[in-house]
């Protein structure tokens, strides 16, 4: 704490309230230190900024609040692109075998999900 103290020029106890309020996240060691990371740093510069401009700590909670979301729904459409990907690369490959009783068995196993977007795909191709 003292090293994100010094680095932020807030002091400790300025940190510990954020972090207690839920402003910062911090990680412990088994001898119960607190560790930040690197984005402790950028966060700090961010809630000092927006207090500078006169928002409450509240507002500032709500409002990072809000961006964390929407930076873990980015997280999750990376995940189901990947995904899709996968279900794509698989539905190629039995294509490609002109097989009709594998492509049929292929159908089964693709969520209606990812035959959807795929048909969306195919349909914004040709």
């Amino acid at each position: 704490m003292g090293e994100l103290a010094g680095i932020t020029n807030v002091t400790k106890r300025t940190i510990d309230y954020y972090t207690t309020i839920g402003l910062l996240k911090a990680e412990r060691s088994a001898s119960n230190y607190r560790y930040y990371d690197q984005s402790a740093i950028e966060r700090l510069h961010y809630i000092e900024k927006c207090k500078a401009e006169g928002m409450s700590l509240d507002k500032i909670k709500k409002e990072m609040l809000e961006k964390d979301a929407e930076e873990i729904d980015v997280h999750e459409l990376r995940l189901r692109i990947r995904g899709l990907e996968n279900d794509v690369s698989e539905i190629l490959t039995h294509l490609d075998r002109n097989d009709p009783k594998s492509q049929e068995e292929m159908k089964k196993q693709i969520s209606h999900e990812s035959l959807s977007l795929i048909q969306t795909l195919l349909l914004l191709i040709n």
